[in-house]
């Protein structure tokens, strides 16, 4: 055909509304009117001549062409942002867009402090960090929405061929107690001391608790048998709990820096006992790596990795820019935080 039968801004309203679930929600994250929408939506169908979507529910479903066209679509977009990126590069560093991906305790712990440093250096830089579960975040790289993530949870084993998946640091994982609770009083417990003491942890289906519940076990520690009297979801919200005496918790010893400081939290260590987890770096080769990409990779990356890291693993090879055959979608999110 001469003409294609829709236009990019058509694919950017059909994916919103996939998004958001309605024409309405859709075109107030597009900043546009519900009618302009529709009528994109019309168009869009007269030119397909085939429904897109189901319109007799509350919710906007898709048809199976929908599903199709978004599916298509979705690459095509990412496509063109990866192409404004590429030139955006010529500029060397004097503007472009770094994005970075994280999982929740990383994300909130550890990326803050390296995109600052990033920002010192280069102020023109405009930075997205996307925090999500491991999943989603893993996803996202694998599909050239995020260039690198730094991530503590399992890859999905469909993206095992996708990405280059390093190992990057070592996330420890620390007892904590109220300043008040008797245990901390004491130098070191007991792993036997763990079962006596009432716990805060986060919801079980949770990434971040399977891995902590994992990691834990390599030690020989039975987390079956721990009192949890309260689940939450937020490592923030734990926190707060054990410092006002509801319970004891394991966190990364990267989220409570500033609490040991004041003074409002004790890190208890249990004797014979360091418990560690793996941070991974992940990435894909595949993609076009951006100027703003190399330089936080080379400059910044090696700052916080583990001492004796091999930094070759940062120099990653810029590869012409080829249209990726990469042909994946991402599955219905399976609940993981």
């Amino acid at each position: 055909m001469s003409d294609l039968p829709f236009t990019l801004d058509q694919l950017r309203i059909l994916k919103a509304i996939a998004q958001e679930g309605s024409f309405k929600r859709a075109a107030d994250s597009l900043y546009v009117s519900q009618p302009a929408v529709s009528l994109q939506v019309q168009n869009l169908e007269r030119q397909l001549d085939v429904p897109l979507f189901d319109r007799g529910g509350r919710r906007a479903q898709l048809t199976e062409a929908g599903h199709l066209l978004l599916n298509y679509g979705e690459k095509i977009l990412s496509l063109c942002q990866e192409t404004c990126r590429a030139i955006e590069d010529l500029q060397n560093l004097q503007g472009g867009t770094l994005i970075v991906g994280a999982s929740q305790t990383t994300g909130t712990y550890l990326l803050p402090k390296m995109i600052g440093m990033f920002r010192q250096k280069y102020p023109d830089v405009a930075v997205q960090l996307h925090v999500h579960s491991t999943r989603r975040t893993a996803w996202s790289v694998a599909n050239g929405q995020v260039d690198l993530a730094i991530i503590g949870g399992e890859i999905p084993g469909e993206l095992s061929e996708s990405l280059e998946v390093v190992p990057y640091a070592e996330d420890e994982l620390a007892l904590i107690l109220p300043v008040f609770h008797p245990f901390a009083k004491l130098e070191t417990i007991q792993k036997e001391d763990l079962y006596k003491l009432q716990f805060i942890a986060l919801d079980s289906q949770s990434t971040i608790r399977k891995v902590i519940d994992q990691v834990l076990g390599r030690c020989e520690i039975d987390t079956r048998r721990f009192k949890v009297e309260m689940e939450l979801n937020s490592i923030e919200a734990i926190k707060n709990a054990v410092q006002s005496g509801l319970g004891a918790a394991f966190v990364s010893t990267s989220a409570i820096a500033k609490e040991l400081q004041m003074g409002v939290l004790h890190r208890t260590p249990i004797e014979g006992v360091v418990v560690k987890r793996t941070l991974w770096l992940i990435f894909n080769p595949n993609r076009y790596r951006s100027k703003a990409a190399e330089a936080f990779s080379k400059e910044i990356l090696p700052q916080f990795a583990n001492p004796g890291w091999n930094q070759d693993v940062l120099t990653f090879t810029q590869k012409s820019i080829v249209v990726s055959t990469l042909d994946i979608a991402m599955p219905a999110s399976s609940g993981e935080d």
